[in-house]
């Protein structure tokens, strides 16, 4: 019997079609060009059914409320398919698949979230090769977690950034090694995977959080600090320097970190390198963001911090019970010290 897929088609380049005002999604249009694509009815490869989302987005237009919308339309169906593949934008599709990540507790199937650079109608584009490996993956390979496939690399989901404009490799997963390889065959790297969940999938009731996020730039002021953490506001990834560092010589800029965190906003430490981990006791810089009440992101990428202070939030955890959180290893986001 064949396997099926559920196919989450949100929007994004890969269905795009030319216009008068260049690529822009059409309904119904991808649907068709798969019906084209004669590589999909050969015997080795799943069964699919398309869900497309009305209206199609940009993926720069995504936001918390369709992440929940993926999530529940993947519990939804989650019995009756054997793996799921969402059709994102790149834009943010690495917010997207670390989102998923932490809502979808308790998963045992695959969930590949891929796109391309290049629509799928084009001659030379990047589409067939990551919708046709996707589906493959989602059917036949145990990879019971969120995953990003692009480029020919499977790429955990909450560890995945863009880092390429346009380029065919746009994805890349700085801290944490690939979790398969797609070349003559998929190899997938077992010993990276995550086991499967003992519990059956849930996506949780949500609220609507406040949390942002802040990068460091030399001669950033105490006002924009202070401004940046005001009210409503819950939780906040700080893009520090190097492994975390911050000014120790602004005490405006300590002060209204030192406030907010009294008040009850978590805020993260997270690195603006691409690689490498946050040690807050490395340097007096670092110590100093310490003591405001700033904690440790460890290897997160911003991506995956913001998501995942999204996640505890919503699901309705305090701020200590947050902070305790942020620092736990919760879906393989983080690495922490030995």
């Amino acid at each position: 019997m064949k396997k099926r897929v559920y196919i989450v088609y949100t929007g994004g380049t890969i269905g795009m079609t030319a216009t008068a005002d260049g690529y822009a999604p059409v309904s119904g249009f991808l649907e068709r060009q798969m019906a084209d694509m004669r590589e999909l009815t050969h015997r080795s490869m799943p069964e699919y059914t398309i869900h497309e989302y009305s209206p199609l987005l940009d993926s720069s237009n995504m936001t918390p409320a369709e992440w929940l919308l993926i999530a529940a339309d993947i519990r939804d169906h989650y019995d009756e398919f054997d793996g799921f593949v969402v059709l994102h934008g790149t834009d943010t599709m690495a917010y997207t698949s670390s989102a998923l990540a932490f809502m979808l507790d308790g998963l045992r199937k695959p969930v590949v979230v891929t796109g391309s650079q290049i629509p799928l109608c084009e001659v030379r584009s990047d589409a067939r090769e990551n919708l046709i490996t996707s589906l493959i993956i989602a059917a036949e390979h145990a990879v019971p977690e969120v995953c990003l496939f692009f480029g020919a690399k499977l790429l955990r989901g909450c560890r995945a950034k863009k880092v390429h404009a346009d380029g065919f490799d746009a994805f890349d997963s700085p801290n944490y090694p690939p979790l398969g390889i797609a070349g003559i065959d998929i190899d997938i790297q077992e010993r990276f995977v995550r086991l499967p969940s003992s519990r059956p999938l849930e996506v949780a009731a949500m609220a609507q959080p406040v949390v942002g996020a802040l990068r460091l730039f030399p001669g950033i002021s105490g006002e924009v600090t202070r401004n940046m953490l005001q009210p409503p506001l819950q939780g906040l990834v700080l893009e520090a320097y190097g492994v975390g560092n911050g000014p120790e010589n602004n005490p405006g800029f300590l002060e209204a970190l030192t406030d907010a965190v009294d008040r009850g906003v978590v805020i993260v430490d997270c690195t603006q390198c691409l690689r490498g981990t946050v040690d807050l006791t490395d340097y007096a810089t670092g110590s100093a963001l310490a003591r405001t009440g700033v904690v440790s992101g460890y290897d997160m990428t911003a991506e995956a911090a913001l998501a995942k202070l999204h996640y505890l939030f919503a699901i309705g955890l305090d701020p200590g019970e947050v902070r305790n959180q942020m620092q736990r290893d919760l879906r393989g986001e983080l690495t922490l010290p030995e």
